[in-house]
């Protein structure tokens, strides 16, 4: 009977697959209860003991993008009947709509200032470890690991002094400062986690490519930026994830203008307390664009984690 040092057994095999299959369901399950909590009613969203089997509405879809007020039956009579679905949800309430939610809004902030800050950091961030990748940079360890130490300390820490600073340049509860703020912050780790993919580039690319008559700038451009295509995916990726999900800077630095959604869903109130279903469909909300950015990116993703594994 033959046996191979490299290929695990059967047994080994099934082992990490229950493994695997076990991990998947209880990290996946906290996120499919609340995609479902989503689709309940008030009533079902706190029962005790919780329930698994309910009948769906979308109630609680209605509430995040609808402000509603109580109205008599008086009102309810003179307002007619209701011309909408959503409408109907609401005259079930005993309520009217008053007007479009703010959660609109502020999802779109997060989409500015999200997207915005990955988009700069990655600008900066591939620029700054193309340098200290190719170029004799004066105490390049030096700034390296001051660089990186911005990462080490807690956002409270700084969150104070950020926010005087912000405040007496004019940039509090506004779309530039947060980008530029979450920039800052991600910038440490974009400009590690690139430095190390374009190290792994032979700089014999570029210099046949100087040899060729090509700039500075358009061997960066031409040849090294298309070999370096994985791990910005990659970079972009946590970049965006820390931006899109940062609480503690978006609930002291913004308030209105742009306050992003992760400090305005806790704020969802419904009648008589926590409107749970509008917490949990904000929630689900929130977390698509994420999703589709990461899926979309999947392949440079898992590229990027194991690039530079294997040498020849």
């Amino acid at each position: 009977m033959s046996f191979s040092v490299t290929e695990p057994s059967p047994k080994t095999k099934w082992f990490a697959g229950v493994m695997v299959v076990g991990y998947a369901i209880v990290t996946l399950l906290p996120l499919i209860w609340i995609i479902a909590t989503g689709f309940k009613s008030p009533a079902d969203a706190i029962s005790y003991p919780p329930k698994v089997i309910f009948e769906p509405t979308l109630e609680g879809y209605v509430n995040l993008f609808t402000e509603r007020t109580r109205a008599t039956p008086e009102m309810l009579e003179a307002a007619g009947p209701p011309e909408t679905w959503y409408q109907e949800i609401v005259r079930g309430q005993d309520m009217v709509i008053s007007g479009p939610s703010r959660y609109g809004a502020r999802f779109l902030n997060s989409v500015i200032i999200g997207f915005g800050s990955t988009a700069l950091c990655m600008i900066l961030g591939t620029a700054a470890a193309y340098a200290f990748s190719r170029f004799r940079v004066p105490l390049k360890d030096d700034l390296l690991f001051f660089i990186l130490s911005t990462r080490m300390m807690p956002p409270i820490a700084v969150a104070i002094p950020i926010f005087l600073m912000f405040r007496q340049i004019g940039l509090n509860d506004t779309h530039l400062g947060m980008i530029l703020l979450y920039t800052a912050v991600n910038l440490s780790l974009s400009v590690w986690l690139l430095k190390g993919f374009i190290d792994e580039i032979p700089i014999e690319y570029e210099e046949a490519a100087l040899i060729d008559g090509y700039t500075r700038f358009q061997a960066f451009y031409k040849v090294v930026l298309p070999q370096a295509a994985t791990g910005i995916a990659s970079t972009a990726i946590f970049c965006l994830i820390f931006a899109w999900n940062e609480y503690a800077f978006a609930v002291l630095l913004t308030s209105g203008t742009a306050q992003t959604a992760p400090p305005f869903i806790p704020t969802i109130i419904g009648v008589g307390g926590k409107d749970w279903p509008a917490v949990a469909a904000g929630a689900t909300i929130f977390l698509v664009p994420v999703m589709i950015f990461t899926i979309l990116l999947r392949k440079h993703l898992l590229r990027g984690i194991t690039f530079g594994a294997v040498r020849k």
